[in-house]
């Protein structure tokens, strides 16, 4: 699409999806699911990913150009529904960049939503973080549960082999098993009193039964598209004005960085459907 100014930025537009890979894809189901008459613009940032080992400078240059690509398809709404661009880049787009791009437009992460949910899920106030290196260093979900819950422990495990096993469709072989319990058991060994552990990677939800078989029965694991989706249409129908600005036609579009055919043939792994993307270049 050619880039908007003026009175054609102002029509409404889809609701643009991001990751840096194909773990959004379990958000964009989500979202779908319980929001099916919206349209959609889904981007993957492929031939950079992952994002999880890079610096803050690098993720929040690469999530900024993804930004400002929404846009320029017509999204007045964009998700970042990947951790890493969550907790390196949101907070600074928000509150630096959006005032210059355009101040009616929005920019939401899966940080937050996630945190706003703990209360209702653990019963000991003792949370579990799984997630990238990136994620966890940044201490993002610490930050966000201890705004809302300050009495709550938090204890984060970077699980750096995950993703790369999903993408590799190793997730459910015999192969993960040693890396799942590895992980699971070092977040243990940090706090045994653990009864919550969220996913904090969109990937992970794909070890879901790897993940059950090694956890005691009475732990819960929380997968984020469900609170993602539900805050957003939460945050929608409280932002009339917003809602406005979203088109409504039930259509999803794909676009990647990389192959668009390597892209359709992972994508199916995420969403069990045919998907056809076209390929895009962000810079």
């Amino acid at each position: 699409m050619e880039e908007q100014t003026g009175l054609e930025s102002r029509k409404a537009g889809p609701i643009g999806i991001f990751d840096s890979g194909y773990g959004g894809l379990t958000v964009l189901s989500e979202i779908r699911a319980l929001m099916p008459e919206y349209d959609y613009i889904y981007l993957g940032d492929n031939a950079r990913a992952p994002y999880g080992s890079r610096s803050y400078e690098r993720v929040y240059q690469f999530t900024l150009e993804a930004v400002k690509w929404f846009f320029r398809q017509g999204c007045h709404l964009v998700i970042l529904a990947c951790n890493t661009a969550s907790a390196k880049a949101l907070r600074t787009i928000q509150q630096i960049n959006l005032p210059e791009l355009d101040p009616s437009k929005r920019v939401l992460g899966v940080i937050r939503p996630t945190a706003e949910s703990i209360a209702t899920l653990s019963e000991n106030g003792h949370i579990g973080i799984l997630g990238t290196e990136g994620t966890i260093r940044s201490g993002s979900y610490e930050l966000e549960i201890s705004k809302l819950y300050p009495d709550i422990t938090v204890t984060g495990e970077a699980c750096p082999m995950w993703v790369p096993l999903v993408e590799n469709r190793e997730y459910h072989k015999p192969g993960a098993d040693y890396f799942v319990q590895q992980h699971l058991e070092k977040l243990f060994e940090k706090d045994p009193l653990i009864d919550t552990i969220i996913l904090g990677c969109t990937h992970y939800p794909l070890l879901m039964n790897k993940i059950t078989q090694y956890l005691p029965k009475n732990v819960k694991v929380i997968s984020q598209g469900k609170y993602v989706a539900e805050s957003l249409r939460s945050y929608l129908q409280r932002h009339p004005e917003m809602d406005k600005n979203c088109t409504k036609k039930g259509s999803i579009q794909y676009f990647t960085t990389d192959s668009p055919e390597k892209f359709g043939q992972q994508a199916s792994i995420f969403l069990n459907e045919q998907v056809d993307a076209l390929q895009t270049n962000l810079e």
